[in-house]
């Protein structure tokens, strides 16, 4: 096991409203990059027009690419912001949930918003690194 303190008091906490048209980890990962984010979690919740997700194979350590081609609503998102390669990286699983009750997930990829998404991001006054892992096939956090 490995374990980090995550609190020294001086915590965030963003709202962000995601309107019609944005693409969710690149709005994302813009915000992050303007404010320097780079060990957060946050959770959210709205509507996609379409979406991308994502199961990750093992064998092939890449991911199996589900395209969801139609509007779903977001049932839960989460995730975190950590850096890798000196940049921030979004790393997300969503729930999504179809006209009929059947419900869908996996790794976001690629989300199209429609016509809102609300985001509540924690922000800790710290980086969290990401280093591959050549095993997995992934880049890992890294303690």
């Amino acid at each position: 096991m490995k374990f980090k303190l995550m609190h020294d008091g001086r915590q965030r906490t963003f709202v962000l409203i995601l309107d019609k048209g944005e693409e969710v980890i690149k709005t994302l990962t813009g915000f992050a990059q303007a404010n320097s984010l780079y060990a957060c979690q946050f959770t959210a919740i709205g509507a996609f027009r379409e979406a991308t997700v994502g199961f990750f194979d093992f064998s092939k350590k890449d991911y199996k690419r589900i395209e969801i081609p139609q509007q779903t609503e977001v049932l839960s998102l989460t995730g975190d912001i950590t850096q890798y390669k000196n940049a921030p990286q979004v790393h997300a699983h969503v729930v999504l949930g179809k006209e009929d009750g059947i419900a869908l997930g996996g790794h976001l990829l690629k989300a199209e918003v429609h016509p809102t998404l609300e985001i509540v991001l924690t922000d800790a006054p710290f980086h969290l690194q990401r280093k591959m892992n050549e095993e997995v096939g992934l880049p890992l956090i890294e303690l």
